[in-house]
């Protein structure tokens, strides 16, 4: 082959490789993409399964997480019609609460409200409640510190003292109470006396405030606060204590047989 045709050769391979350049930029090729994908097109949030391959058959995306992640395909934008992401705003923090525990150890929380909610793969939203310790101490926690000692009502003191001489004033009487409570634990002890075994973990008891007990107050010591749990002592039992907590109270009543007394 001489020269001249050395030189029509060059010009054809010159002349196939713009126009296979030439078709394979301006001539449009196969759709790929989310647009290919079989129903659903798109998907919400992070989804592994809803991917395509590019025109580079390289894989991509068709879910609202592929705008964290930058591999969304091509034609997300158009066919999934979604906006950019939003971020997600909460407003301030409300005042703490206060303490679940009148007296003692206890927790307070406060909370915030979501403002604008994230959408199409955002920032989600931080933590809206936060919670810490606190210690009660309000003006009932030196009530709530006394320990009841109680006894049997087979102890009521019902009865005439016959050394009372009649000169001697007598005390003035001051209308019993009565005090519910619910039994919340008990030591073992109590298991020895017939009174002091219906002391029982959950058991709902009956003590009656008489006037006698009553001292210098219009209350007994260790009357319990309500809601908040306290501690109890039989009087002539060694070892037997316990915890209650006071339900409610009746004024000028008398228990039932089988409840108990303040000492």
């Amino acid at each position: 082959m001489g020269a001249y045709g050395w030189s029509s050769a060059r010009l054809g391979f010159v002349v196939w490789g713009f126009l296979a350049f030439f078709c394979g930029e301006f001539v449009p090729q196969a759709e790929a993409g989310c647009r290919e994908r079989e129903s659903p097109n798109c998907c919400t949030g992070r989804n592994n399964e809803c991917f395509e391959y590019s025109r580079r058959k390289t894989v991509c995306y068709c879910d609202t997480y592929c705008h964290k992640t930058r591999d969304c395909c091509e034609d997300y934008q158009s066919v999934c019609q979604i906006s950019a992401a939003i971020d997600c705003v909460v407003g301030s923090w409300g005042p703490w609460s206060s303490c679940t525990s009148s007296c003692g150890i206890g927790s307070t929380e406060r909370s915030r409200q979501v403002s604008v909610p994230p959408r199409n793969g955002g920032t989600p939203c931080p933590d809206l409640k936060q919670r810490r310790g606190c210690f009660g101490n309000n003006a009932i926690c030196s009530t709530a510190k006394e320990v009841a000692k109680i006894l049997p009502n087979s102890f009521k003191r019902n009865f005439k003292d016959p050394w009372r001489r009649p000169h001697m004033l007598m005390k003035e009487e001051k209308a019993s109470y009565c005090v519910h409570l619910q039994v919340k634990q008990a030591s073992a002890a109590c298991r020895l006396k017939l009174w002091t075994a219906r002391l029982m973990r959950e058991t709902a008891v009956c003590v009656e405030c008489q006037s006698d007990a009553m001292a210098k107050s219009d209350r007994c010591g260790g009357d319990g606060v309500r809601g908040t749990r306290t501690f109890w002592s039989a009087a002539s039992v060694p070892g037997c204590h316990g915890s209650w907590i006071r339900q409610f109270s009746s004024e000028r009543c008398q228990c039932s047989d089988n409840s108990f007394l303040f000492v």
